[in-house]
């Protein structure tokens, strides 16, 4: 009787752990975390860009619709940012050409913004020195990349990755923004394929680690070995990278542009006009990415937002 008693007690025991089972799995599904999002206004030609309203935004996160829970402007010496020009090693070394562009882009970044230059070298992100508000120093670190070595960079997705890895700051309230010189061919799989697991990986590591990427495409050693398809998947793989972060890409046609300083100076206007986006938004309490889709409802106003964000917990929100 004992034994058919305990026998009992234990079916029982494993049928309330069963069916309380889902309904832990339901409070994990209703969990709510929170994100961060840093969104870019695009002025009109000729016209100063326009304010931001919360009331005319609207976000989707993961598809569903997700409630937005502050913006602010990131304007002014108290927002600091920090800035990584990243340099593929493999460029063409006619890039020299274009030294005096790069050297007034760290020159013109205001007052508020910490610079160093890095090179990709087989596979990582060399820093030339730490982040510094002092620009004239950073430039020391400014050279024509080698040139005659096809591959230096490895894949230039291998370096990105690496850089979000090991950045050199751990400023938690500071912008991060990367601007990388490269064709954006993956040696490993020379063909496009939106699915790259290196593009993904260098995807989820930029996104995790806050960065804003910005490419800009320069032929690399070896380009007139590989064909315009070749060419044209770099770039593309380049865009999908830049639109997942919520930066832009750069490029004219097939080949170098004339001067880099346009590019500069499109990216010295974004940095000037973007916006915090604060949201919440569905968590199972880790953190993790999701898509996110901004609309604007006002007219006359163009925004640039991530494709891809970060989401965690409540509780895991500074740490």
């Amino acid at each position: 009787m004992k034994g058919k008693q305990l026998q009992l007690a234990v079916w029982v025991a494993a049928g309330s752990l069963l069916a309380a089972i889902p309904s832990y799995a339901a409070a994990q599904e209703n969990q709510q975390g929170q994100g961060q999002a840093v969104v870019t206004v695009l002025p009109q030609k000729n016209a100063p860009a326009g304010a931001l309203n919360r009331q005319d935004l609207s976000v989707k996160v993961n598809g569903k619709d997700s409630s937005i829970t502050g913006l602010q402007h990131l304007s002014g010496p108290q927002n600091r940012i920090e800035v990584v020009l990243l340099i593929d090693s493999g460029a063409r070394t006619s890039l020299g050409g274009q030294m005096s562009d790069m050297q007034h882009f760290i020159q013109s970044l205001p007052a508020n913004t910490s610079a160093t230059i890095a090179y990709m070298v087989n596979g990582q992100a060399v820093m030339t020195g730490p982040l510094s508000y002092d620009h004239a120093e950073v430039l020391r670190g400014l050279h024509i990349p080698a040139g005659g070595v096809a591959g230096a960079s490895a894949s230039p997705y291998f370096c990105l990755s690496d850089l979000a890895r090991r950045w050199p700051s751990r400023d938690a309230q500071a912008r991060r923004e990367v601007v990388m010189v490269t064709d954006g061919v993956d040696y490993y799989d020379m063909r496009y394929d939106p699915e790259d697991p290196y593009v993904q990986t260098a995807i989820n590591d930029s996104v995790r680690s806050r960065m804003i990427v910005y490419s800009i495409y320069w032929r690399s050693v070896g380009g007139v070995d590989r064909s315009m398809y070749q060419t044209n998947a770099g770039q593309n793989l380049l865009i999908e990278l830049s639109q997942a972060t919520g930066g832009n890409s750069y490029w004219m046609g097939y080949g170098n542009p004339v001067s880099l300083q346009p590019y500069f100076e499109d990216i010295n206007q974004r940095l000037d006009n973007q916006y915090e986006l604060s949201f919440m938004a569905p968590s199972k309490g880790k953190p993790e990415l999701a898509n996110f889709k901004l609309k604007v409802s006002g007219k006359g106003t163009k925004v640039d937002a991530p494709q891809q964000v970060l989401v965690v917990g409540t509780g895991m929100a500074g740490e």
